[in-house]
């Protein structure tokens, strides 16, 4: 038996204008500026310049028509963002992602890594077939100076795209010429064969470089994985002998293109857009606004648009509408841009307001041990703005302080209890472990059982898998990992 029912769905689609006010939440002070450069390019309507003077301001009253009404103030940002546009993780207690990414601003400066190598191949003596292969696999190369792809596929795409044929043995051949370029290490497959490289053209004479190439030859795997002993019964050595020729492996370098996509590729230039001041004991929050200029309507179109609006219908040509139509569309895009500005810094001033009295006795002098437990949720509530809305304001933006600069989310973090029943940051939790990993013997470095004691017996209740979980956003490897001789 067949049945129809008839479901209701509300779907929510943003119009282009809600999306340009969500992007305009996000961006930090330094895009800000870039973005209204953009609209000032593009909007003849609109120019820099203080608020319009009440002349100017009857004027544009007498022009506004219903096209020209949707002011922003009739609109607010959580009309339309809500839960749905962000991820389910971070509206929990964790609030971000490790892989949330600032997006970044393009900066170029000197020769790239590639264009260095390819200058260092015009001037090696190879034939025509050698230099066309050597620079397509430069071209292959990552900003690391690897080469990270199989030499079969590299041959493939050579016969496919170029109409090259080769093969695995004349690539290997001419990538050992990439090998020989500077800097040493540039054209590795791997990181062992990027330290070998390296290490070969030392002076082998020399014990401690002798034995490092050996270990890197044949022992790569018991040197990653710390298994010194294993080395040092192997090799019959001693440990000032191993100490020795690791300390020479540590002087090689394992990214030999880091230096040049450093300066090649894109930048973040860190431009706070809060600043709080301690006078005496009173927080004072200013938001930067140093390199974003006042906005105004352009007087000069808006009296345009009323020379035409006075003329009668049947004077008016089909240029004098078709300028009509336009200029209203200009001073209407340009109205809504700049009732948005002042709906974002409004916005934003008052969720880092928010979080300032959330934090108040930490923003004092900045002590960590007072910060508290404070996840999205908790200036949502606050400020009565959506959880969505709290999580842009919070990405990419940064505030200076007395004691530092800092981003927004270093505020936001978990909390747990302690065996009395108080309810700590995880971030002090962190620090605890931080402190006690950076005092550790480091001959007997501490496992996260022994960090699960240590912890316990300073009144805090953790799990040993909560304890591997924060070393590792910490970045700090397991114990075995950070055993030295």
């Amino acid at each position: 038996m067949l049945r129809q029912s008839l479901q209701q769905k509300l779907l929510q689609k943003l119009s282009p204008q809600q999306i340009q006010m969500i992007k305009l939440l996000e961006i930090p002070t330094i895009q800000l500026e870039q973005r209204i450069k953009k609209e000032l390019e593009e909007n003849p309507v609109l120019e820099e310049g203080s608020e319009l003077d009440e002349f100017q301001d009857n004027n544009e009253e007498e022009i506004s028509e219903s096209n020209l009404e949707n002011d922003a103030d009739e609109f607010s940002l959580d009309d339309y963002i809500n839960e749905e546009d962000i991820p389910s993780y971070k509206l929990s207690s964790n609030n971000y992602s490790k892989d949330d990414k600032k997006e970044e601003i393009p900066f170029s400066t000197g020769i790239s890594f590639h264009e260095h190598l390819q200058n260092q191949i015009g001037l090696r003596n190879l034939n025509e077939k050698q230099e066309v292969l050597a620079l397509y696999l430069i071209g292959n190369l990552d900003d690391d100076g690897y080469v990270r792809r199989k030499l079969e596929a590299i041959a493939n795409d050579l016969a496919f795209s170029q109409n090259i044929e080769t093969d695995e043995d004349e690539l290997l051949e001419v990538l050992r010429i990439v090998q020989d370029l500077e800097p040493l290490g540039v054209g590795a497959r791997n990181l062992q064969e990027c330290l070998l490289i390296q290490v070969e053209t030392k002076d082998q004479s020399v014990s401690e470089i002798k034995l490092a190439r050996k270990i890197l030859k044949y022992y790569f795997d018991e040197f990653t994985k710390k298994h010194y002993d294993k080395i040092i019964t192997r090799l019959n050595i001693s440990e000032e002998e191993l100490k020795n020729a690791i300390q020479e492996i540590l002087r090689l370098n394992p990214k030999p293109g880091g230096n040049f996509a450093d300066s090649s590729r894109s930048v973040q230039t860190l431009v706070p857009d809060f600043t709080l001041e301690n006078n005496e004991g009173e927080l004072q929050l200013s938001l930067n606004s140093r390199n974003v200029p006042e906005l105004r309507l352009s007087y000069t179109y808006t009296e345009m648009l009323q020379s035409y609006q006075y003329k009668s219908k049947n004077e008016k040509t089909k240029s004098d509408k078709e300028a009509i139509s336009f200029v209203k569309q200009k001073l209407d895009s340009a109205k809504w841009f700049i009732d948005a500005i002042k709906q974002r810094q409004n916005t934003l001033m008052l969720t880092m307001n928010a979080i300032i009295e959330y934090q108040y006795e930490y923003f004092l002098d900045g002590d960590e041990s007072m910060l508290k437990p404070m996840i999205l949720k908790d200036i949502a509530e606050v400020t009565g703005l959506d959880i969505s809305t709290i999580s842009r304001v919070a990405n990419s933006k940064y505030i200076q302080t007395h004691f530092g600069i800092y981003s927004l989310k270093y505020f936001f973090s978990e909390g747990l209890q302690t065996e009395s029943g108080e309810e700590v940051s995880t971030r002090e939790i962190k620090s605890i472990l931080k402190e006690c990993i950076d005092n550790e013997e480091k001959k007997k470095p501490l496992t996260d059982d022994k960090l699960t004691d240590i912890l316990k017996e300073k009144g805090y209740l953790i799990a040993r898998r909560t304890v591997a979980k924060y070393r590792e956003q910490l970045n700090i490897p397991v114990a075995r990992l950070r055993k030295e001789l």
